[in-house]
């Protein structure tokens, strides 16, 4: 029999006070790691610079050091060790992290182009990126009144102003304010110009059932029941619908799967944490992917840039320092030493989740990177998170304000990976540049169907505006 063990008060006091510190330090190492995650390089860079100027315990050894295995490197070119194949299985990606000036070949970039300033991204905000999808459809007057709506959304895609008032700023009848908000709820994000989570998620119900079946009840689960909804209330919900918990249960993960009560935010992405309304920018990618040997049969090769080369440590003329410093000064020493043991470890750990999710995210697309757009796969953010077993924040701030290079030396942002409508949008242009005459928005839904996409007709003209296609009436063939 084990010998027990019983502890005095003093002891009791002391594992609560152990206790208590290692909950602090964790947190504190999971924050600041999710910020670091969300930083593109440039900001990376930044931010390194910024420490290092403030803590006098952080230092960079000035030599080229590989940031993941610590290698010596070279004096041009990758680790030898890190960018070699860890099987000759040609599906399993290449994925390392380089310093910056091995990131950017000069063959690739010709650094007298670019200044240190960044450069303006290639991104919409909300309101542009909704009124190029439903100007076509929309009266002068209309647009001005969609313009406005727009101008008046949270960071979750809701109004934040009464449609009466609306109608008042407009002198119009308030039928005129909700027959535009109908047409902005309709565009991408869906949902998004609605009052509340409720009302997005209805009329993501309702373009939903445009293609597929949606499980009976569960329009009235959200319009009657919100409340017991959000509070998991479901046998509430069962005995007020008279059908079983587990049918209930059913439905709800169907809402889950297919819904997203904050439009906006999959706009900003992410689902739970939205970024800054203000558009991101590039400076340089962030990510580089290429074909070994530049042979698009070869494996993938996935460069992760890592902006500084040298070796980011604690100082151990620091460390030494302390043990001759007088008492009254060793504490805010080993506060500096502590921020700096924990800014290396959440770098560290910051460059390992861009790793896991590289690998992940190329394996999937990897047909769309030897192909094209057409064959990227509809993937979401919540999928990934849970194939990587993270939780979904985690890959929002990873994708965020984050850009790739891809083979074809094409630089997008690393949210097109999760872009669903990119595929259909590139499809529908191939029809409507091959159509002998005009085709209808109808004629063009059912040949997307014939090639596997079931989009409703609204969403076809929807896609036909964000490429800037006029309607049918308007085009001509040549």
């Amino acid at each position: 029999m084990p010998e027990k063990i019983y502890l005095q008060s003093e002891d009791v006091e002391m594992l609560q006070y152990q206790y208590q510190v290692h909950k602090h330090v964790t947190t504190a190492h999971l924050a600041q790691t999710m910020t670091l995650l969300s930083l593109s390089a440039y900001e990376l860079k930044q931010e390194i610079d910024s420490e290092l100027a403030s803590n006098p315990a952080l230092e960079i050894i000035e030599e080229r050091r590989c940031p993941h295995c610590k290698r010596v490197l070279p004096e041009n070119g990758a680790c030898p060790i890190c960018s070699r194949p860890i099987d000759a299985n040609i599906d399993e990606p290449i994925v390392y992290v380089s310093p910056m000036d091995d990131f950017i070949p000069q063959s690739d970039y010709d650094d007298s182009d670019y200044s240190d300033e960044p450069m303006s991204a290639m991104t919409d905000d909300l309101t542009t990126y909704v009124i190029k999808q439903i100007a076509p459809e929309l009266s002068k007057e209309q647009q001005l009144i969609a313009v406005h709506l727009l101008a008046n959304l949270d960071d979750d895609g809701f109004l934040s102003t009464k449609l009466i008032d609306v109608a008042r700023y407009f002198h119009v009848p308030i039928s005129t304010i909700e027959e535009v908000q109908k047409i902005i709820q309709l565009a991408d994000p869906i949902g998004v110009g609605s009052l509340n989570p409720q009302q997005a998620l209805l009329v993501q119900l309702e373009v939903l059932a445009d293609t597929q079946s949606v499980p009976e009840f569960a329009v009235e689960i959200i319009r009657d029941y919100m409340d017991l909804l959000s509070k998991r209330q479901y046998s509430e919900i069962s005995k007020a619908l008279k059908i079983s918990v587990q049918r209930v249960e059913k439905i709800v993960e169907f809402i889950g799967d297919n819904l997203n009560p904050f439009p906006a935010r999959s706009h900003w992405g992410t689902v739970r944490n939205p970024s800054s309304p203000e558009t991101n920018v590039y400076h340089r990618p962030d990510v580089l992917i290429s074909f070994a040997n530049n042979d698009m049969n070869s494996q993938i090769v996935v460069e992760i840039v890592m902006p500084y080369s040298g070796t980011l440590q604690v100082s151990p003329l620091y460390k030494q320092t302390i043990k001759q410093t007088e008492a009254e000064l060793k504490d805010a020493m080993k506060g500096d030493l502590e921020r700096a043991s924990l800014f290396v470890k959440c770098l560290q750990q910051r460059n390992h989740t861009m790793q896991r999710l590289m690998l992940e995210l190329v394996k999937i697309q990897k047909t769309y990177l030897t192909k094209g757009e057409k064959f990227l796969k509809p993937i979401t953010r919540a999928s990934l998170a849970d194939e990587l077993e993270v939780h979904e924040s985690t890959i929002s701030r990873a994708v965020s304000g984050k850009s790739v290079q891809l083979p074809n030396k094409k630089i997008i942002p690393l949210a097109a990976f999760f872009d669903r409508s990119l595929s259909a949008r590139t499809i529908l242009r191939e029809i409507v540049s091959s159509e002998a005459k005009p085709l209808s928005d109808t004629e063009i839904q059912k040949k997307l169907n014939e090639r596997g996409i079931q989009v409703a007709r609204r969403t076809v003209a929807k896609y036909r505006a964000m490429e800037g296609i006029l309607p049918a009436h308007l085009r001509q063939v040549t």
